[in-house]
């Protein structure tokens, strides 16, 4: 079976627009989800780098993040093509947040998602073991993979260089050129 690891947060999931509209509402600003061309996007919020961490983190660790739905068009691929390759979670969080994206991740995609991994973010005044500088680190060491889908451009420039086939997730901030449905078909005849 082909291996495929899969980012969590904008991919699996819509994190950033979720956040965003909790966010606008608690702090009063009017911005859009189209309007993200950045991640990420402290400054087109006129906020610190700092400042949009912590109100990332603290979303993750609400009951807002638990609640959020899977993206409808991966989970229903999940439901009809999932059965047909491995597939390993792979997202670079705070250690603070893991375990609430981990419970994310089981609680709608365990039935094909059997491992979690993540990188730590890095956190003002947190520090821990650094076992891989970023996700292409963690490749480097965990081997066979046969593809890799992230909504970070950085990411998968690094996996490709690697030698790892990639997807790059269609977001406001990246310039994939396929949709979410051409994406999922390149997978479903992997």
């Amino acid at each position: 079976m082909k291996t495929i690891v899969w980012d969590v947060d904008d991919v699996l999931n819509d994190l950033m627009q979720r956040w965003l509209e909790w966010f606008v509402k608690k702090v009063k600003k009017d911005i859009s989800y189209s309007q993200l061309t950045e991640n990420p996007p402290h400054k087109i919020l006129g906020i610190s780098l700092n400042e949009y961490l912590q109100s990332l983190d603290e979303f993750r660790l609400s009951k807002h993040y638990q609640s959020m739905k899977p993206v409808n068009t991966v989970l229903e691929w999940f439901e009809s093509h999932g059965y047909k390759f491995r597939h390993i979670a792979l997202t670079a969080t705070p250690v603070s947040t893991a375990p609430t994206t981990a419970q994310w991740v089981f609680k709608n995609f365990g039935t094909w998602i059997r491992t979690f991994h993540f990188v730590p973010s890095k956190r003002q005044d947190v520090n821990v073991p650094e076992y891989d500088r970023d996700k292409s680190d963690f490749f480097r060491w965990l081997g066979k993979i046969d593809l890799f889908i992230d909504d970070n451009p950085e990411n998968v420039r690094k996996a490709e260089q690697k030698g790892i086939k990639t997807i790059l997730w269609k977001r406001p901030w990246n310039n994939a050129d396929k949709s979410w449905k051409e994406a999922l078909d390149e997978l479903t005849y992997l």
